[in-house]
């Protein structure tokens, strides 16, 4: 009874993770990833920051 009720449960979170993943709007969005990578360079430099500040 409790392997198929931990079963049951783990399929279900997987499959509401795999339909929350499918319905976001920017799935569908192509873009060149010269964007993304200044982006992601930012974001680590304020982390870094935090870091730093943190210490």
């Amino acid at each position: 009874m409790i392997d198929n009720l931990s079963l049951a449960i783990s399929h279900g979170l997987m499959l509401l993770a795999a339909f929350l993943l499918l319905k976001r709007p920017d799935l569908d969005v192509e873009d060149d990833g010269k964007d993304g990578v200044k982006i992601a360079a930012e974001k680590r430099r304020k982390l870094l920051r935090k870091g730093r500040e943190r210490a």
